[in-house]
């Protein structure tokens, strides 16, 4: 079987895959491959986290099975994802990870891995790590660690980690420009970001009001970030602050707010940013979510629009196959390659103040000559995940609607790669269609699923 979804292996804390003993094991086997692939070289990993209470307990478990695998550990405490993998690149390790369940609740959580390079480790790192886990698990079991090679890694503490963050971030910022004047409204989702966000745009110059900055291992994601972009609308109208800046638990995805309470997502993002550069880039990557707004309007432009899977490391796959630098999904991760290896919440933020301070005027200005079509997206909870594709009933359905659609709008249905959810979106020129349409959907679908 295959232990791995869309990004890594997810679940809740306590129930199988996300256990001590299978991360115990998780560990073991990843440091395997790793010995395998250096040929005798030690290898060596950085662990980062988000501030969820169980990550104290997974990072013991990777860390022993790293450990005993014969892999140095680099301990980095809670960061941001990009954090982890850009760090991995810096230290020289053979591998970053991060040990977060994104924007999750708190009881969820999990692990992915990041290559040497800092991007998402390969198919076939993975697969080499999934038939490892397989053999341990259907074959003998723990007795396998008894197996411990001549010499054990160790284990460093890393304390300077957030500061070559948050220097690294500030660096992907033009040094000729700086944020004095701006009163920015950062909401940390009361994850990975708390610390090193607020201070990143502190150091570039802002006033900052810095909003769900205060983890205490349970609140994470709890009613703030990037999932609730209501909570930084009503902050920024009420501070009147220039902007808002929301973060998911793990740091990787950005939502932002104008001066207005307007919420711009990453779709919106990455208008401004290709709008906004000052040489039009030969393409952008988008996701099967993306607004059919940002496709029409980069042909307009001449810029090639490619849609890839959804999921960040199908953005970066169809990036590096086309060699273009900026892509994302409308969710909010963004990558710039020529600034970050990952998506970066903080490093795209920067990109999108840069313009904004070199045009001056206000952030709405920067989305002028964007009006996304309405869009409806619908997440249906099963009892356990089934494919709608399977279901000849729901197929119909699905016919019927894409025909009322015409060539109006678009009709998604996908399911979650990290829980058992399906995903119903409709898009139109129509809002009330697609709301009408994406109900009568969600509501068949969990009709015959359950």
């Amino acid at each position: 079987m295959s232990y791995f979804g869309t990004d890594g292996i997810r679940g809740a804390f306590g129930e199988f895959p996300i256990t001590p003993d299978f991360l115990l094991r998780l560990g073991y086997a990843t440091g395997q491959v790793l010995l395998a692939q250096n040929k005798g070289k030690r290898p060596s990993v950085v662990i980062g986290k988000d501030t969820r209470i169980s990550g104290y307990v997974i990072e013991s478990a990777l860390q022993a099975g790293f450990n005993s695998a014969g892999v140095d550990v680099h301990l980095l405490g809670p960061l941001p994802t990009p954090a982890i993998a850009h760090l991995a690149r810096s230290f020289h390790a053979d591998m970053g990870v991060v040990i977060s369940a994104s924007h999750n609740p708190y009881g969820d959580n999990g692990v992915k891995f990041f290559s040497s390079e800092g991007k998402k480790i390969s198919d076939n790192t993975q697969s080499a790590i999934n038939a490892k886990l397989d053999e341990m698990i259907h074959g003998d079991s723990l007795s396998r660690l008894t197996d411990y090679p001549t010499e054990l890694g160790k284990s460093y503490r890393i304390d300077d980690a957030k500061g070559r963050y948050i220097e690294y971030c500030k660096g992907s910022f033009p040094y000729q420009y700086d944020l004095s004047g701006l009163t920015i409204v950062i909401d940390c989702a009361n994850g990975a970001g708390y610390s090193v966000a607020p201070r990143v745009l502190r150091e570039l110059g802002a006033t900052v009001i810095a909003y769900a900055n205060e983890p205490n291992g349970t609140n994470i994601n709890d009613n703030c970030g990037s999932t609730h972009p209501e909570t930084l609308q009503k902050l920024v109208l009420e501070h009147k602050a220039d902007l808002g800046i929301a973060l998911d638990g793990d740091g990787d995805r950005i939502v932002m707010v104008d001066e207005r309470g307007q919420v711009l997502d990453g779709d919106s993002i990455l208008y401004v940013l290709t709008n906004g550069a000052d040489e039009k880039p030969a393409g952008v990557v988008g996701t099967l979510m993306s607004n059919m707004a940002l496709e029409n309007f980069l042909k307009n432009q001449g810029i090639n629009f490619i849609r890839a899977k959804v999921g960040d490391r199908y953005v970066m796959q169809e990036l590096e196959k086309y060699g273009y630098v900026i892509g994302g999904e409308s969710s909010g991760h963004i990558l710039c390659l020529d600034k970050s290896r990952t998506g970066d919440a903080i490093v795209a933020g920067l990109q999108v103040l840069a313009i904004l301070v070199k045009k001056g005027g206000k952030l709405s200005d920067l989305t002028k000559g964007y009006t996304p079509y309405p869009q409806t997206l619908i997440n249906v909870r099963l009892s356990q995940m089934k494919d709608p594709n399977d279901n000849e009933v729901l197929q119909q359905e699905f016919t019927k609607a894409k025909e009322q659609l015409g060539d109006t709008g678009r009709l998604l249905i996908r399911k979650s790669g990290t829980e058992p959810v399906i995903r119903v979106m409709v898009e139109a020129q129509d809002g009330h269609l697609a709301k009408r349409l994406a109900e009568a959907l969600a509501d068949k679908v969990k009709a015959v699923l359950g």
